[in-house]
């Protein structure tokens, strides 16, 4: 407590004058006034409760430029009474923090004010459902669903998308759906034990049915699981619809073996790959047996006397063909394979069910050659008449690359402006 009161008598405290310095010194010899309260504040006798006066103590006068200024009525005897402050603290320094609540909420209802004017709200908004994201698992996790938008540039002559933007569809699926599983290696679909071993998958076979083909600002829902094939092999599945209408657009299916990156060929599937995909293996097939029995089989000839056969020579894949396993990628094969079917075909009737059967693969320094032979004249105007193809894709040394065999029929009426119309939605 001595200390207290020695410090306060070297170091006053903020509005302090000499005089109440001199004052706290002698009362700390024993006279302590009774009328001086706790911070140095004399308390004028006799004045009423609350209110108290501060007695001005003389100062040495101020100077500027070296002259003494002279303060009117300034005396070291007199007394003014003059009004109480508090001390400046951190606290009394700070802002009125009402009025800047105020400002920030005004700006605040501005801005939402001018939000809702824009009406940002998509006319369609279930047309942005899923457009640019990777799917989801849905069925238990043994099923994976993706949205595409059919886009311009994805269409042909005919207003309708092409089948290799069908076939695109179902590869980019196969893809998410390892992917959005953890599955998703370092490979193009390779699992992380498949990495490992330095496996990849190949395709070995597809058979597809389309039943109609979307246009231009349609969206489509694309399904696809997997399943076993032997014992060294996996099935794909795909059931593409109309996303609005729930009608079937396509339905795929594929089997996939497996091959050793360096050396390029097919390899048994091992225990600790189908370990990591066993759990995800859904036993329904999107393409029935009695919808396969009405397939020729890839490669089968027709009657020679009805045949006609067209050939396509010098195609070469471009840089841009190889996928990231070095090789060309399935869906090409596709594209080339049609090079070689009539014009007639092409422009008066659209493909109606496709299978191919894949032999060896293709690398970027190949030349190859595309033969298709025509069986079956389609009669105008009648549905139920088709064309039947045979295609054989190969090298120009020789060796078959792969084999297909296509269905055709006459083509359909479609709108200028895509929605292919409501029906009643399918189950799965």
């Amino acid at each position: 407590m001595a200390g207290s009161f020695a410090a306060s008598a070297f170091f006053p405290g903020p509005g302090a004058s000499p005089a109440a310095s001199a004052k706290t010194s002698k009362n700390m010899a024993g006279e302590l006034p009774d009328n001086l309260s706790v911070r140095g504040i004399v308390a004028k006798p006799g004045a009423p409760s609350g209110k108290m006066q501060v007695k001005a103590q003389a100062q040495a006068l101020p100077k500027v430029n070296g002259t003494k200024l002279n303060h009117k009525n300034a005396s070291a005897d007199t007394e003014e009474a003059i009004p109480y402050s508090a001390p400046k603290t951190f606290y009394n320094q700070l802002p009125d923090w009402s009025m800047l609540l105020a400002a920030v909420t005004t700006i605040f209802l501005a801005a939402e004010k001018q939000w809702t004017l824009l009406d940002w709200k998509p006319k369609k908004p279930d047309m942005l459902v899923d457009t640019f994201g990777f799917g989801r698992i849905i069925q238990d996790g043994l099923v994976f669903r993706q949205n595409f938008l059919i886009r311009s540039y994805e269409i042909g002559a005919d207003r309708t998308a092409s089948i290799e933007t069908l076939m695109n569809h179902l590869q980019e699926t196969a893809l998410n759906h390892v992917k959005t599983a953890g599955l998703l290696g370092d490979g193009f679909g390779a699992t992380p034990e498949m990495s490992k071993r330095n496996l990849i998958w190949v395709v070995s076979k597809i058979q597809l049915l389309v039943e109609q083909y979307p246009s231009w600002g349609d969206m489509v829902q694309v399904d696809t699981w997997v399943a076993a094939a032997g014992k060294n092999g996996m099935r794909r599945d795909w059931h593409v619809r109309d996303y609005n209408s729930g009608r079937t657009i396509l339905r795929a299916t594929s089997v996939w073996v497996m091959m050793n990156k360096n050396t390029r060929r097919l390899s048994k599937m091992p225990d600790e790959v189908r370990a990591e995909i066993g759990p995800y293996f859904n036993g329904r097939s999107a393409i029935t047996g009695e919808q396969s029995e009405k397939l020729a089989k890839p490669g089968s000839t027709v009657d020679g006397d009805a045949a006609k056969q067209f050939i396509r020579k010098g195609l070469t894949p471009r840089w841009g063909d190889l996928d990231v396993n070095q090789h060309v990628n399935n869906v090409k094969y596709i594209g080339w394979i049609l090079e070689s079917a009539p014009i007639s075909i092409l422009e008066k009737h659209e493909l109606a069910s496709m299978t191919l059967d894949y032999r060896k693969e293709c690398g970027r320094d190949s030349v190859l050659q595309s033969l298709t032979t025509v069986a079956g004249e389609c009669v105008d105007g009648h549905p139920d008449s088709t064309i039947q193809c045979d295609h054989l894709l190969q090298l120009e040394s020789g060796a078959d690359i792969v084999k297909a065999h296509t269905e055709w029929r006459p083509k359909r009426a479609h709108g200028g402006e895509g929605n292919m119309g409501f029906f009643p939605a399918e189950s799965a």
